[in-house]
């Protein structure tokens, strides 16, 4: 990480903490776990909340096309670094909210995975429920997969949410050495609708 990314992250903390909701960036471990399962061959990503783009670094160090990544991004500090750096990836200067009320971001085309970086446990429920409906609804494949980490104990969605969409969460693993611990779930659809479909 670079050292004024994280001078980036502090103010950004400073000027909205529970909007950055940690306070220190997720560190490279989280990172590859966050990614690892993410097959872009099957479509472009999404990643919600970059912020300083530790998850964005560990996606195009997989093998992901930069012009197949979409950054929404609401700070607009982060998404304007994110912009510099980054010239060929989509970056949305938005509240991942307004997901439901936009177009697919690769048009035809739905994301194969989205990588969510956002502080869920601090959001009002209306606008984590307005995330998952835009990401489920309007931005992803029908077989693809909502990543999420949280430094809480359970799975940052509420069961209600997740039975109203008929979501599953799987906890696929935690990270101990990560400022603070955290826990990444992989959400998806579940199983026998898919295979109803």
């Amino acid at each position: 990480m670079l050292l004024s990314d994280t001078f980036s992250f502090w103010r950004a903390w400073l000027r909205a903490p529970r909007s950055v909701g940690a306070v220190v960036p997720s560190g490279p471990s989280l990172a590859r776990l966050m990614t690892r399962h993410v097959n872009h061959r099957h479509g472009p990503v999404i990643e919600l909340g970059p912020g300083t783009g530790v998850f964005t670094r560990a996606l195009l160090a997989g093998g992901l096309p930069t012009h197949r990544l979409a950054l929404v991004e609401a700070d607009p500090v982060f998404a304007d670094a994110l912009s510099q750096r980054y010239p060929e990836a989509r970056v949305l200067r938005m509240d991942a909210a307004q997901l439901g009320e936009t177009l697919p971001l690769f048009g035809d085309e739905r994301a194969s995975a989205v990588i969510s970086g956002l502080p869920l446990l601090s959001m009002p429920p209306e606008q984590v429920a307005a995330i998952i409906r835009g990401v489920f609804e309007q931005q992803l494949h029908a077989d693809g997969a909502l990543y999420q980490f949280t430094y809480g104990t359970r799975c940052p969605l509420p069961r209600q949410l997740l039975d109203q969409l008929d979501l599953e969460a799987v906890r696929i693993g935690s990270v101990l050495f990560n400022l603070p611990p955290a826990t990444v779930y992989r959400i998806g659809r579940r199983q026998c609708k898919r295979v109803a479909a």
